[in-house]
């Protein structure tokens, strides 16, 4: 089973990386594009992570336990779903930062319904895109937008939270 999924991890970026050579030497525009537009992310994403997981490393060495066990714990209200809008609009670098931050969470003892309202706001309600979005699209929009997806962000957390907490599901690591 192992070695079939370490070949697995070698065939897929092999093939992409065969792809592209072959798109180098054909001339073949849609391959080249593909291609820059894999470093232009993988740089980007490059700047920021490295930043991210050192902060998540830090948070794993200040912050207490039982900090995060009281606002996004087991014995966390209604209000631990504030507390992860309101983390998630603050995040920096998108969905590939905040499920290293939704794991570290649950490793001090967030609740997964909590953290998949921190993941599903993350994709809402970050504060440079909510100032991006309401310059071109306008308050008005903006404040709709907010209006249907947040409340829809916790009730989806919810369900899928008390479904996955049946079964005992973990975040790997």
């Amino acid at each position: 089973m192992a070695l079939k999924k370490n070949v697995r991890q070698l065939v897929i970026p092999g093939a992409f990386a065969a792809f592209l050579l072959y798109s180098l030497a054909a001339d073949l525009q849609f391959g080249l594009s593909a291609g820059g537009e894999f470093l232009r992310f993988g740089g980007e994403m490059f700047s920021i992570v490295p930043f991210a997981f050192i902060l998540i490393g830090l948070f794993e060495v200040w912050v207490p336990s039982r900090v995060v066990e009281r606002h996004l714990g087991s014995g966390a209200g209604l209000s631990a779903h504030l507390w992860g809008i309101l983390l998630a609009g603050t995040t920096v670098g998108g969905l590939y930062v905040s499920f290293p931050v939704a794991a570290a969470l649950q490793h001090k003892g967030a609740r997964i319904t909590f953290l998949l309202t921190y993941i599903g706001a993350s994709g809402v309600c970050r504060i440079p895109m909510t100032l991006f979005e309401a310059t071109f699209m306008g308050i008005e929009f903006t404040l709709v937008r907010y209006a249907v997806a947040v409340p829809l962000v916790i009730l989806t957390s919810e369900l899928l939270g008390r479904r996955l907490e049946r079964r005992d599901f973990l975040i790997a690591r």
